[in-house]
């Protein structure tokens, strides 16, 4: 089953498989209800009118998305070489407890085809690629999605407490096209591909399996959920898994396509 949120004349509408759901739907509702129910709720609920509309982020104003850092191998390398205290990111990716930070609420997030960002008074800007799990207020998990959580490695490099700034801005993070609905047991061995484009040659490329993970899906949502509340459920990102070399810096203009399993994820840069 594929959620996905498309804008009309008529407001936005979200769809089921390409069919367009009631337009009373609402995926904060859809995540209140158990895991278990949400299959048959859907089936109960198709319309026959195709989906046409341009797509947006599959999330919604009030949703929050949040994100997990130093999941994968490479990730701990790469927060090593650019910080002055890259010991903590070492002891981060072997600690009980993940790296969790908030990214993002619902109406900064962009979509597909839509412009992600990069801050004006940072000069060493990337996109990393993520998995990002869909929760529901019980934190189980119900879905995925594919996201970019743009990033300044300089300015969290130069201080471990300015991560809030190296992440959070305005067009920091792109999710979509749209939800893929399923269990954890259907995202663990996914192929992660990232492809850049620069004045039509390809700048950078690669790919990697989720597989590959330090930690558990399933571990890092109950993290998650451990003091915090998600009456209308919550987006994961689940940790940056291909880091472009060093030298590399995002500019305007350029285009990261980022694919998690069969999701593909568009967005041009900009500042």
């Amino acid at each position: 089953m594929h959620l996905s949120k498309h804008h009309t004349d008529g407001g936005t509408r979200w769809a089921l498989d390409e069919q367009y759901l009631p337009m009373d739907f609402t995926l904060e509702a859809l995540l209140g209800m158990p895991a278990d129910e949400v299959p048959g709720f859907l089936e109960n609920q198709l319309v026959d009118d195709a989906a046409e509309g341009g797509l947006l982020a599959p999330v919604e104003r009030l949703h929050e998305v949040w994100a997990a850092g130093v999941t994968y191998l490479i990730s701990r390398e790469a927060r090593m070489f650019e910080s002055r205290e890259a010991d903590i990111y070492d002891k981060v990716y072997d600690a009980a407890r993940p790296e969790l930070f908030f990214k993002a609420t619902g109406w900064r997030v962009s979509g597909h085809g839509q412009p992600v960002r990069v801050r004006k008074d940072s000069h060493w800007n990337v996109p990393e690629p993520e998995l990002v799990l869909v929760v529901n207020s019980r934190m189980e998990i119900v879905g995925y999605t594919a996201g970019n959580d743009v990033s300044s490695r300089d300015v969290e490099g130069e201080n471990s407490l300015y991560l809030p700034q190296a992440k959070i801005y305005d067009g920091c993070c792109s999710l979509g096209p749209g939800i893929e609905l399923g269990g954890p047991d259907t995202m663990r061995d996914l192929t992660i591909a990232m492809n850049i484009v620069r004045d039509d040659e390809t700048v950078f490329e690669g790919d990697i399996s989720t597989s590959e993970m330090k930690r558990p899906f399933e571990e890092l949502a109950a993290y998650l959920g451990k003091e915090l509340t998600f009456p209308t459920g919550a987006f994961l990102m689940t940790g940056t898994s291909l880091v472009p070399e060093d030298e590399f810096t995002l500019t305007p203009g350029d285009r990261v396509e980022i694919s998690v399993g069969e999701l593909v994820l568009k967005n041009e840069v900009t500042t």
